[in-house]
């Protein structure tokens, strides 16, 4: 039992999150850092994640799943076998520490740029669709880097889409090869799976588009490839239905919500993982009532994720909405943060100018309760 002469002590309770015991519900979310050049994770990383292994359950950044699927410079990948034993090392810190990690697999679909594509080719999407006002990540001649508008996408053939499971399926194969604990999909924030979801995205006239369930094909087609590889109780989604991103829009959000809970239910999948639809900025909130339909409807573990403080997630594991929340930017500049929130401590401030790209500065030398940091050896 937590010790509840501490504040929140709910969130220091112990979690069964499929197959995997958690020793605290404090979940560290995928935060994108864009600090691999040559996309394969490094020393700076085994530190980074071993200072913070102290979670219940990292969630790594997003990480490519091919050199197709990539938007952003400077972000991970998992189809080669360096980056397979980049990511073990990785592991290795955190297994070290007491930690648990999974790995997010992502394709960002059309948020994306020539720059960013092998061989200057277009990026891929459900249809050929560029989302309004879409920015992605890319570096120019000059070797600087920074954000640029995304390039119209070019549509997916039918006979293309069982390609894409398959680079999903082998991501998950060398996932679980470097030891990772869990896979989750990414399946929110406007990239390729919310796209195929997405009213707004999704102009398909096959067997991929037009009917709810026809929307939701490939998201089933591709969880289903993956936990072949890892079971279904070692696999979790990332969903952002009502969310205003890239340019995407949906006429049916909840509706598809409710739907990919039922199936995903079905098949046992460790957790549902949901973001915020005001991550992203703006004051749009799910509707009333729509979490406790999640919980009626999913049977494995709910987690939500946006701008949380303590308090407010220790609110949702009372209500019984929630099984954990997620936290991003205190991560970035506590690494230390479930003492911290145990302790009711003061926490650090993270500083956004380092949010993205650079080394050590803002990434690992943010000071923990004691002063000390984890450095390179």
């Amino acid at each position: 039992m937590p010790d509840t002469s501490f504040p929140n002590p709910g969130l220091f309770t112990p979690l069964q999150l499929g197959s995997l015991s958690l020793p605290n519900r404090v979940i560290m979310a995928p935060l994108t850092r864009a600090r691999t050049p040559d996309s394969v994770p490094g020393k700076l990383q085994q530190v980074y994640y071993g200072q913070r292994a102290s979670a219940g359950l990292i969630i790594s950044e997003a990480t490519n799943i091919s050199p197709t699927a990539r938007g952003y410079v400077y972000t991970p990948g998992i189809w080669s076998d360096e980056q397979e034993a980049g990511w073990k090392g990785v592991v290795e810190a955190v297994h070290a520490k007491g930690g648990r990690i999974a790995l997010q697999l992502w394709h960002v679909g059309r948020v994306s740029h020539e720059m960013v594509q092998p061989d200057g080719q277009p990026p891929v999407a459900p249809s050929a669709l560029k989302g309004e006002g879409a920015m992605c990540f890319v570096e120019f001649e000059d070797g600087t880097a920074g954000q640029h508008p995304t390039s119209t996408p070019r549509a997916l053939e039918t006979e293309e889409l069982p390609g894409i499971v398959e680079d999903y399926r082998q991501a998950a194969v060398r996932a679980r090869r470097a030891g990772f604990d869990m896979v989750e999909v990414h399946a929110a924030n406007a990239y390729l799976l919310n796209q195929f979801l997405a009213t707004g995205s999704n102009k398909r006239t096959d067997q991929y588009g037009g009917s709810l369930e026809n929307r939701a094909r490939l998201v089933l087609e591709v969880v289903d490839a993956v936990a072949e590889v890892f079971g279904p109780e070692r696999v979790g989604i990332r969903l952002t239905p009502f969310i205003e991103l890239f340019g995407l829009t949906d006429d049916e959000p909840e509706e598809m919500a409710c739907y990919l809970a039922d199936e995903l239910s079905r098949r046992g999948l460790a957790y549902l993982h949901f973001n915020e639809p005001n991550w992203a900025g703006g004051d749009i909130t799910f509707p009333e009532g729509f979490r406790d339909k999640m919980r009626q409807r999913f049977k494995g573990r709910l987690i939500y994720c946006g701008n949380y403080d303590a308090e407010r997630a220790q609110a949702r594991l009372d209500d019984n909405t929630a099984d954990a929340v997620a936290f991003g930017r205190p991560f970035i500049a506590n690494p230390d943060l479930p003492e911290r929130l145990r302790l009711g401590a003061t926490l650090n401030e993270p500083d956004p100018g380092t949010f993205y790209g650079g080394a050590e500065a803002g990434y690992t030398d943010y000071p923990l309760l004691d002063n000390g940091h984890d450095r390179l050896g």
